[in-house]
């Protein structure tokens, strides 16, 4: 039940002090364009000492808007500092629209006490702030919540016990389950691991020691992530051991007691506070998103969602014009009552592969499952087969893995991604269906059913879908992941003496995606064992990937009966 409001608090009015916002984020400001008219010049209070629930200080920036009147309050509680881009993009922006903005350094971070962990501190830290607020002269018992990331997960902590004065909530490429941020199907994404490592450790301290640590772990990847054994490799290239990073590269098992209490996906199980939902197609958090939206829906919560064309970076550098945007709406429907700028449907969508946006009434929409079946030869058919041989197989070899590229990643390099170097190698098999001969919309999630066998039963599947051009260029559309659990199948055909083992069946989640295959292209389904290193390699002896000296090389074979399965939308052709 949310929590009760205490009295307001009664003294002197409020004297706003004379500081500017500083010149670096004013000057940053001056850059963007597309964004909505500024109504108020802006003031800034730095340095206030908020109280933990412990008692540590909490560094906080007050921004608010240099005119008389009431305004509501932003919350904005991040772990990377109070600087550059957090103080222009949040402080700044939103306090021209007619905001106090709150930005807050959680506690072990940007100069606040106590010790920084992922998560154990966040509900109470922000019931505290909240108990805070209600103490300041300027606070008129209206607030809302925006960031994206790990402010998000703040902004879902709140929501465990929403206070009274909680009217709107606005999650950008937002987090609620740590553990899925770091695994796949119990495999580490290790790509993932280390850009957190790096962000968490560095970005509140500025950016020059941000981007020096960044570019030490460029420099250093591939030696870290090919290291035997692979435990504290990331030592060098971090330059320090974020205390947290160990353990969550050495607890695997999301029912271990160490998981406990991180995942925020329940408070959406009953939320009533009005919650816009923003991600792009290419977000490594954007299957968190849709799960939100997904619990939020089912609540009956009133819920937005907005889907762009970007990755977890780019929605906040070059779509920040249309989540700015579609945030300012939102916050202002909802803490103004003023719908004016509110688009019309709860869902608004970018579909790839022609490059325009449309509105629909949910998420997925109405769509047709179609399932597309490997053939030998490389051929994808929308015949099913009538019999279940083998249809192609390929090796793995742990010691030089099948290498990832772009999809949905944190770092620079993520995103759409002509994939030839990749479907090159002998370690990938591709699937190609005919040209089409009249536009195919996917809208919703993909998936792949695998009808697939190994030698050693110790071995990881990768698959893809890809939008193949007239000129023959492949780019990736979404793609998933999944652990082979064979060991039992392999064993047995050893000692029966078989020459190949028993297939078994794995589904394997490929995200969702909203795109156009125009006539003339055909449909790609890439399978490979593994895409390194945004998945720790599977050393294929049944050793821990942390701990494995040696490696061995596995044959996967695909059978007759596995699938591409595609959402297709009848109603956008």
């Amino acid at each position: 039940m949310p929590s009760s409001t205490p009295d307001a608090v009664t003294g002197p009015p409020w004297v706003p002090p004379a500081g500017k916002p500083p010149l670096s984020s004013r000057l940053m400001r001056a850059t963007w364009r597309g964004l909505p008219v500024k109504r108020h010049e802006v003031g800034w209070e730095p340095g206030l000492v908020v109280p933990a629930a412990d008692g540590s200080p909490l560094l906080t920036d007050h921004y608010f808007p240099r005119a008389q009147g009431d305004f509501p309050t932003l919350l904005v509680r991040t772990p990377y500092g109070r600087g550059l881009p957090w103080s222009p993009q949040y402080g700044l922006l939103f306090a021209e629209q007619g905001f106090h903005v709150v930005l807050q350094s959680c506690r072990g971070t940007g100069g606040s006490g106590g010790e920084f962990d992922l998560w154990r501190n966040e509900v109470a830290d922000g019931r505290a702030t909240v108990s805070w607020l209600r103490e300041q002269p300027w606070f008129n018992g209206t607030l809302g919540t925006v960031g994206p990331s790990y402010l998000g997960y703040v902004q879902w902590a709140l929501a465990v016990d929403p206070p009274l004065e909680l009217k709107a909530m606005v999650v950008q490429v937002g987090l609620h389950d740590p553990y899925s941020l770091f695994y796949a199907d119990g495999a580490l994404r290790l790509e993932n691991a280390l850009a957190v490592g790096v962000g968490m450790h560095y970005q509140h301290q500025g950016m020059a020691p941000f981007l020096k640590a960044t570019l030490r772990l460029q420099r250093r990847l591939r030696d870290v992530t090919t290291a035997h054994p692979l435990r504290g490799a990331h030592l060098p290239a971090l330059g320090a051991e974020p205390p947290w990073l160990d353990d969550v590269m050495t607890h695997p098992d999301a029912k271990d007691a160490y998981w406990h209490g991180a995942s925020l996906a329940e408070p959406a199980e009953r939320l009533r506070v009005p919650t816009a939902l923003i991600t792009g197609w290419h977000d490594a958090l954007a299957d968190q998103t849709f799960e939100q939206y997904a619990r939020l829906h089912r609540a009956g919560c009133e819920t937005a969602l907005l889907v762009g064309p970007w990755t977890h970076t780019s929605a906040l550098q070059q779509g920040w014009p249309e989540v700015f945007s579609e945030s300012l709406a939102w916050l202002r429907t909802h803490l103004y009552d003023d719908p004016s700028g509110l688009r019309p449907t709860a869902v608004r969508v970018h579909i790839g592969g022609e490059d325009s946006w449309r509105d629909l009434d949910d998420w997925p929409p109405a769509a047709v499952p179609t399932s597309w079946y490997p053939t030998p030869g490389g051929y994808l058919t929308r015949q099913a087969p009538v019999d279940s041989a083998p249809v192609a197989a390929f090796r793995y070899d742990p010691s030089a893995p099948t290498p990832s590229l772009g999809g949905p990643l944190l770092s620079r390099t993520a995103g759409p991604r002509n994939n030839a170097t990749l479907e090159a190698r002998d370690d990938v098999l591709t699937f190609t269906g005919p040209p089409l001969t009249e536009p195919a919309y996917v809208l919703g999630p993909v998936s792949a059913r695998l009808n697939i066998s190994t030698d050693t039963g110790h071995a990881d599947v990768f698959t893809r879908l890809c939008d193949v051009d007239p000129q023959g260029r492949s780019v990736n559309v979404c793609d998933g992941f999944a652990r082979l659990r064979t060991a039992e199948q392999a064993e047995r055909a050893e000692q029966a003496e078989q020459d190949e083992p028993v297939p078994s069946q794995v589904t394997v989640p490929m995200s969702s995606t909203a795109h156009r295959f125009p006539a003339g292209h055909r449909i790609r389904w890439q399978i490979s064992g593994g895409a390194h290193p945004r998945f720790v390699r599977n050393p294929g002896t049944g050793e821990s990937p942390l701990d494995a000296t040696t490696v061995a090389p596995v044959r996967i074979t695909l059978h007759a009966h596995s699938a591409l399965e595609l959402p297709i939308s009848p109603d956008l052709a």
